[in-house]
């Protein structure tokens, strides 16, 4: 693309930003007047979700386009700890809402809207991206892909789905009992993690990363081994909005952010570069050095919520955030091939700054793409309800 073009392109895209940003607040304050007001929608967790969406596309950037693998870059093993997990535990802070009231009506409703939402763009993209991506034949490329627990890398929606449907009829049964008590999420959020844990014993269990053996067809095939593998995290962020006061009070705490730096650091090095512990042992620094670290960043975004509300920047974040549905969907048919910027860090390893440059700025360009497509297809109530679920 000449410069001059990419100049415009890019120019375009912010000004789109800006515009429905100004947009957006503009209609948080006629809402904010209005006597029906419902609660303010927290900026700075928009900004999050975009940030974290920006994170998602550049971890592919970096795999398919540049042609990268985890065991050799100094960029995707770091991220890898804590990229879904983030986007997981934002969605469980989102699926709470205290003023709900759990009944047969709600119950069925929210699932069949979810499963609206979340089926029907997955299976038209998903679709689309076998007939027009791949080189192999449709046939062979859709059974190699539902074979697969990535989906071809749209195992994400459907993974969601199973956890809000499995969060939908576990709240609707909590408030069935005759006491209310945080005993029954926490037990939950615990068979989860006994879940969670199985995904990295491969010397046990068939479906754990790094089994030797055949694979197990059931969980591959429904992709439910990825939501044993990411349920945690989302009940994890249920439960800090559940009891967000008591969250913040701890977060406040002069001692919690340097504990919990302390421990990320440590457990980080461990899983990265030390190895000392072996066998199932392993799994212990890689469970906390995952949830240490999403809370680290979770705590920085709030920490900084004024910045991420009222700076452009963090405007085009929100806008983002407000769009990780169409922007997943779509990335994929944007992502460029350019394999000799992965051969120059294969050769030049341990190149940080380097790798976290060219795969953002590679992702903001396809996040780019994606959002002026998005635009456009959203023109249509019947493609924009039936794409984007809205």
């Amino acid at each position: 693309m000449p410069m001059p073009i990419c100049a415009i392109f890019m120019a375009t895209i912010c000004n789109c930003l800006i515009s429905i940003n100004y947009r957006h607040m503009s209609d948080n304050l006629n809402s904010s007047l209005s006597p029906t007001a419902k609660t303010p929608r927290m900026g700075w967790l928009d900004a999050l979700r975009g940030f974290t969406m920006i994170l998602v596309v550049s971890n592919h950037v970096a795999l398919k386009s540049f042609g990268m693998q985890i065991r050799w870059s100094a960029v995707l093993q770091f991220f890898l700890l804590f990229r879904m997990p983030l986007f997981f535990f934002i969605s469980g802070f989102l699926a709470y809402k205290a003023s709900r009231i759990w009944n047969a009506q709600t119950l069925r409703e929210l699932s069949l809207k979810k499963m609206r939402v979340q089926l029907i763009p997955t299976i038209v993209f998903f679709l689309l991206f076998l007939a027009i991506i791949p080189t192999t034949p449709f046939e062979a490329s859709l059974a190699e892909a539902l074979a697969s627990s990535m989906k071809a890398g749209y195992w994400f929606t459907l993974v969601l789905l199973y956890m809000l449907l499995t969060y939908y009829f576990f709240s609707y049964a909590e408030s069935k009992l005759p006491f209310k008590s945080c005993i029954p999420v926490v037990l939950l959020f615990i068979v989860s993690l006994g879940f969670f844990e199985t995904c990295y014993l491969p010397r046990y269990f068939s479906w754990a990363l790094g089994y030797k053996g055949p694979q197990n067809e059931f969980l591959n095939y429904t992709s439910l081994v990825e939501m044993m593998r990411y349920f945690p995290f989302f009940l994890f962020g249920n439960i800090v909005h559940r009891y967000w006061q008591q969250a913040q009070r701890l977060m406040d705490s002069k001692w919690f952010l340097p504990v919990v730096t302390l421990l990320a650091v440590v457990c980080t090095i461990e899983v990265l570069k030390w190895h000392t512990l072996r066998l199932a042992w392993a799994s212990l620094p890689h469970t906390l050095a995952m949830f240490l670290l999403l809370s680290m960043v979770f705590m920085f975004f709030r920490y900084y919520h004024d910045f991420f509300e009222q700076t452009r920047f963090g405007s085009v974040l929100q806008f983002i955030g407000r769009r990780t549905l169409d922007i997943y969907l779509l990335h994929y048919f944007f992502l460029p091939k350019l394999p000799m910027v992965g051969e120059f860090f294969k050769v030049n390893r341990s190149n940080f700054i380097l790798e976290t440059t060219a795969s953002f700025a590679l992702a903001f360009l396809v996040i780019g793409f994606c959002i002026v497509t998005s635009q456009l297809l959203r023109v249509s109530p019947f493609l924009k309800k039936y794409l984007f679920g809205r």
